[in-house]
């Protein structure tokens, strides 16, 4: 079944608790958080004191999308509040070396790729990734429309994926609703990331179930 990680930066902070709660009834399989530094990306988030109060406050597996210039600098810190910790493919930091890092804290891995990366790059590293994070808009701001181009890059992943008996999860990111969130499965994403869709929903509930329910 599909996977929602719904992104946390697009809630009302002010709120998050009672939509953390929210979210673990309606069946979210973890949370999407996106740490921005301002450098990497041109927006800024939050970082770990705000992870460490999430992960205080839910039961859900805390998905760790690391925005952030050289991130192997605080894989550490990072690797002590997430479940899976990801990182950019184009962010400065060795690749191989900070998947093994990450996976060495016991924490599952993410690389991410930018939408004009080429999947191919990052073949070398597909053993050393347990999820592979595929970007659907520009990374640094939420609300941003779909990139299609995405959809190209899931499917040559599944197929590499496949080719090497490799159980990696695809994740996709940005820009996904109800439309987006089939085309995405139905090239191989098996983790949504959803943000404005999600929490500007009237029942989030019942856009949790829609969204699993489309490979059913």
């Amino acid at each position: 079944m599909i996977k929602i990680s719904p992104s946390v930066l697009t809630a009302d902070f002010l709120e998050l608790a009672a939509s953390l709660k929210e979210l673990e009834a309606a069946g979210a399989d973890m949370l999407h958080l996106d740490v921005m530094d301002g450098i990497f990306v041109p927006n800024i988030s939050f970082g770990l004191p705000v992870i460490r109060s999430i992960k205080k406050h839910t039961s859900l597996p805390l998905d760790v999308h690391l925005m952030i210039d050289r991130p192997h600098r605080y894989i550490k810190e990072f690797a002590e509040v997430s479940d899976w910790l990801g990182f950019h493919y184009e962010a400065g930091s060795p690749v191989a070396e900070t998947l093994k890092e990450i996976k060495g804290f016991g924490v599952k891995s993410c690389l991410t790729i930018k939408p004009k990366t080429d999947p191919r790059e990052i073949f070398p590293y597909l053993e050393l990734a347990d999820m592979i994070l595929v970007m659907s808009v520009e990374p640094g701001f939420g609300g941003q429309t779909f990139m299609p181009s995405a959809l190209e890059k899931l499917r040559i992943l599944k197929a590499e994926s496949i080719k090497r008996g490799l159980d990696i999860e695809l994740e996709i990111d940005g820009g996904i609703n109800g439309q987006t969130a089939r085309l995405a499965v139905d090239a191989g994403a098996t983790v949504l990331v959803v943000g404005s869709y999600l929490f500007n929903a009237q029942n989030m509930q019942e856009t949790v179930k829609e969204l699993k329910s489309i490979d059913d």
